[in-house]
């Protein structure tokens, strides 16, 4: 009985040799004389004995045929990784002894010399397949794949739930063969399992929001203009490319998070060119005012403080790629909320406009010297101040005559109904909506000029001329001399006396003071008395204390129903 047995198991080890043989014949795997391709023997016949002999064969198991590195290698790392991968272990370091580059192909223990491979090869040469001994840019590999792990480190599935072709080694580590069958390359390199709509990828990863993101289910496919995005897959769509529209799982440009290209906004960028996606996002960071996203390279961190302190803009601080989707495009992006805490969803988009326009370190100078100077928008907008837009909640002024409909003074607007593409959609073009660039600073959706003194036109102002009525504001219907100081009409245009809207308003808030009043130093100065303030004297009256072109105000004052200015 026992006899039998012997000879069973035999009989299986050799059916099973057989059918890897079959397998690999037809690979790249087979550097036999006999290969396809175009790394192999000159008449070396055997396939198996480029990894495996039954004689003379190293101690690590399977009857390995080739000799130890002996190297040291760099493992991934990343920030966002809570797995540490050390040096190569089990399959992954066997995999290594052709794949780093090394050792020569044809050296293996059963033989005295190497085995003499075609064209005069001899280690793997340069290519995808070379990982050389720096694995910071590939897939990590030979770390404890735990339960503990994946609970703790979130999207990622429970190991003990790998049972089919993706699996663990023996000792519970991710390890090359997790991924790649090195006998059997019917899915494509070497791979366990197709990796159509990442199918591989998605065995162990399982990303918040991704079967609604665009990235999962547009069909979108490359027009064949400028730079191939998939030039590593034979995917023809978005969502069968899915992972790989932006990671490789081998020589990675970026390495952390494996993405394909060093520069963050590359990855973004070789797809929203208009090439793949409907709307060219690139040809906006062209324009005359933009987010910087081409300024920096490696400084942005998903692990970062929610505020960033280092300041960088890239196209992953607004957009959540695993979860971002055409009705939601900020669908997964951390935000801070008005009270300056961190939120994990924004609701609102100003809430992930404050994570570098509200408390941030190192902001920019204000762009318009100010008599109450801020630069934190958060501030600007809160409702406690007495005067903002109504960007984080309804305005406090119940009397603006001036609104186009169909807005009205419980009406709200958000930072990109100011910021926002000069041909957007609601300008009339056919541009993308959100603030990648402009042709008018600070990334305006229209033209506002704030450079004193400027002629008035519809034109000049078109921003503010969007929600409030040029014929309201000319006509006097709020400041009975809002014509005077805008047109420089009279005397004043002869001395050119036109003054933008900007000398007077601060357009997101003032925490001190009414009617968004909040003078341009640069312009207006302290009367002869010192002061340099408004007063407000209720609805549709006030008055100046300045010196403004030359014009005494000690004070200026105004009442209501268009009554006269005097002393």
């Amino acid at each position: 009985m026992k006899l039998i047995m012997i000879l069973c198991c035999r009989l299986s080890l050799v059916f099973l040799s057989s059918l890897a043989m079959a397998n690999i014949a037809d690979t790249k795997h087979n550097l036999s004389v006999s290969g396809s391709g175009n790394i192999r023997a000159e008449t070396e016949q055997q396939i198996c004995i480029f990894c495996h002999t039954p004689h003379s064969a190293s101690p690590v198991a399977p009857l390995w045929n080739r000799p130890s590195t002996g190297n040291t290698y760099i493992p991934y790392s990343s920030s966002t990784a809570l797995a540490s991968p050390g040096q190569p272990t089990g399959a992954s370091l066997l995999c290594l002894s052709c794949h780093d580059g090394t050792i020569a192909l044809g050296n293996v223990l059963s033989s005295a010399t190497d085995i003499a491979l075609v064209n005069n090869v001899t280690t793997m040469p340069a290519g995808a397949t070379r990982l050389s001994t720096d694995l910071s840019d590939d897939h990590p590999v030979s770390f404890d794949f735990t339960a503990s792990l994946a609970s703790q480190r979130g999207e990622l599935v429970n190991p003990d739930t790998l049972l089919g072709p993706v699996k663990l080694d023996k000792n519970g580590q991710m390890q090359c063969t997790s991924c790649h069958d090195p006998h059997n390359n019917q899915n494509g390199k070497f791979l366990v399992k197709a990796n159509t709509a990442s199918a591989l990828c998605r065995s162990c990863h399982i990303k918040n929001g991704w079967t609604e993101t665009s990235h999962s289910t547009s069909s979108k496919s490359w027009d064949g203009t400028g730079t191939n995005p998939w030039p590593t897959t034979t995917e023809t769509t978005v969502a069968a490319n899915a992972c790989e529209n932006c990671h490789t799982p081998h020589n990675a440009g970026g390495h952390e998070r494996i993405l394909k290209y060093a520069a963050e906004e590359d990855n973004c960028l070789v797809c929203h060119n208009g090439h793949v996606a409907s709307k060219n996002i690139a040809a906006e960071f062209n324009k005359i005012s933009r987010h910087p996203i081409f300024d920096n390279t490696g400084v942005h961190d998903p692990a970062e403080s929610v505020v960033v302190n280092q300041r960088h803009a890239e196209c992953q601080d607004c957009h959540n790629p695993h979860a971002a989707n055409q009705a939601n495009p900020l669908n997964g992006v951390r935000g801070v909320n008005q009270q300056g805490s961190e939120i994990p969803q924004v609701s609102q988009v100003q809430e992930l406009c404050y994570r570098c326009h509200g408390d941030s370190a190192n902001k920019p100078a204000a762009r318009t010297p100010r008599l109450t100077d801020q630069t934190n928008v958060r501030i600007e907008f809160d409702t406690i101040n007495p005067s903002y837009h109504p960007v984080a909640g309804v305005g406090k002024n119940p009397n603006v005559p001036s609104l186009l409909p169909p807005l009205n003074t419980a009406s709200r607007i958000t930072c990109l109904s100011c910021h926002n593409a000069d041909d957007n959609p609601a300008t009339g073009g056919n541009g993308p909506n959100g603030p990648h660039g402009s042709n008018y600073e600070p990334i305006l959706e229209r033209q506002y000029l704030t450079q004193d003194p400027t002629t008035e036109s519809a034109s000049t102002y078109a921003l503010c001329y969007k929600c409030h009525d040029r014929n309201s504001i000319l006509g006097n219907q709020s400041f009975p001399r809002h014509n005077l100081h805008i047109t420089g009409s009279g005397m004043g245009r002869m001395f050119g006396l036109s003054t933008p809207c900007n000398v007077c308003h601060d357009p997101h808030g003032v925490t001190n003071n009414v009617k968004l009043i909040n003078f341009d130093t640069s312009v207006v100065s302290p009367n002869r008395s010192g002061l340099l303030k408004y007063e407000s004297l209720g609805t549709f009256a006030g008055r100046c204390y300045l010196n403004c072109h030359g014009m005494e105000h000690n004070p200026k004052t105004y009442g209501t129903g268009g009554g006269g200015m005097g002393r």
